[in-house]
């Protein structure tokens, strides 16, 4: 499918594990590469849902924040993968909005901090639409109430071309990341949305905020809606 004008492509890869939804980021990424060689830009948000439930180091993680033994993972059905994103340790499971933005930062200010404090932003936004006060954190990349961190960034740029990206608690089962020290820090907590809201919050209501404020954020004309297959 051909994008309108400077329109993000956005990818619902729905439930998938890991291992899959980061062979779709290659992809994306080597897309967004021919694209940027050949004049044809595009770029893509890949919305996913990570099921088996799995958790990831990455590349400033440390192996005594991972608080479960392999046989305890193999017996609660979580995967473990050694990322190349950066930050520490983190889950990713049903209930949990995962998003990968594959991005050309050639066009968007060729400046991983400000990238980084974009993406907080656009979940910045996303809560502000439900009526929640979040913020940043100057000590920790990612987005919070009160102590506790609603939302993990960890991101890996190649080229100038970003993947890996954000997970954000909808209405995901908290009790597992007492598995781990989450992104390393260990005198804060983990909230939802479903938590702090008390009440459920469908998954693909929160995705399309999401997708709307990160269009608004990172200037976008518009989302054009691609399917898993065209990547």
């Amino acid at each position: 499918m051909e994008l309108q004008g400077d329109n993000l492509a956005v990818v619902r890869l729905g439930r998938m594990a890991y291992g899959p939804a980061l062979d779709a980021q290659r992809r994306a990424v080597e897309r967004v590469r021919r694209g940027r060689e050949d004049g044809r830009h595009v770029e893509y948000l890949l919305l996913v849902e990570h099921d088996p439930p799995v958790i990831t180091l990455g590349r400033s993680g440390k192996d005594e924040h991972l608080l479960a033994t392999p046989e305890r993972l193999a017996a609660l059905g979580i995967e473990y993968y050694e990322s190349s994103r950066g930050g520490d340790v983190t889950y990713h499971g049903p209930g949990q909005l995962v998003a990968y933005p594959v991005l050309d930062l050639n066009r968007h200010g060729r400046d991983v901090h400000r990238y980084l404090r974009d993406v907080e932003q656009t979940v910045l936004g996303l809560l502000g639409g439900l009526g929640l006060d979040g913020r940043r954190d100057e000590r920790y990349t990612g987005v919070w109430v009160g102590n506790d961190k609603v939302c993990a960034i960890g991101v890996a740029i190649t080229r100038w071309v970003s993947y890996h990206g954000l997970a954000l608690n909808v209405s995901t089962d908290l009790d597992y990341f007492g598995l781990i020290v989450p992104c390393g820090i260990r005198e804060r907590g983990v909230t939802s949305l479903a938590r702090l809201l008390g009440r459920d919050v469908p998954l693909a209501e929160t995705a399309d905020a999401l997708v709307g404020e990160f269009v608004r954020v990172f200037g976008f004309d518009g989302a054009t809606e691609l399917a898993p297959d065209d990547l």
